[in-house]
């Protein structure tokens, strides 16, 4: 596998931050679903908090480094080429994604902030980036829920892009994003 994108496939770089990051959502997905299971103000539920607070801060430095690669490298081309429309929409999606990447993280280190909460990532504590407002936390707080609501349709349909795509356009869409070892059909 190349280490850097080419006209063929992503680079190793490139693979390795899209799936971690798909890991990484889905930690945040997992944290805030589960942590309706366990009674407020327990133990388990405010660390499944820390780590949704944690790992949606790891998406918002990730999606960073993503974006200066996807300037400064080429992006392999679809073969064979898809409609006109497919490419729009394609590019839609996209810059949706990326503000689901970094909107939602931001709007929820703004909630902690204005709710004058403690913004936990790995051990350190970041500084707030607006003062305590407690009406504010809570508008922004519903941002950040819409966002993390039409979080699961926009990765959903990525999804289901990517394997049509590869089942019904029969392109190089998937395969391009896939590591070498990986064979499919």
């Amino acid at each position: 596998m190349t280490r850097n994108n080419n006209e063929q496939r992503y680079g190793r770089l490139t693979i390795a931050l899209h799936w971690l990051m798909l890991v990484l959502m889905v930690g945040v997905y997992a944290c805030i679903e589960l942590k309706g299971n366990f009674p407020k103000g327990s133990e388990p539920r405010e660390l499944l908090k820390q780590w949704h607070f944690m790992l949606g801060l790891g998406i918002f430095a990730l999606v960073w480094i993503r974006l200066l690669s996807r300037l400064i490298a080429p992006t392999p081309k679809i073969t064979p080429r898809p409609p006109q429309w497919q490419t729009a929409l394609s590019h839609l999606m996209h810059l949706a994604l990326y503000a689901l990447m970094i909107g939602a993280p931001l709007a929820g280190w703004l909630v902690l902030s204005a709710a004058g909460k403690p913004i936990p990532f790995f051990g350190l504590e970041l500084p707030p980036l607006i003062g305590k407002n407690p009406d504010l936390a809570g508008e922004i707080k519903e941002w950040h829920e819409l966002a993390g609501s039409a979080g699961y349709w926009l990765i959903g349909l990525h999804a289901v892009a990517g394997l049509f795509h590869h089942y019904v356009n029969r392109d190089n869409t998937l395969k391009r994003m896939l590591p070498e070892q990986v064979r499919l059909k």
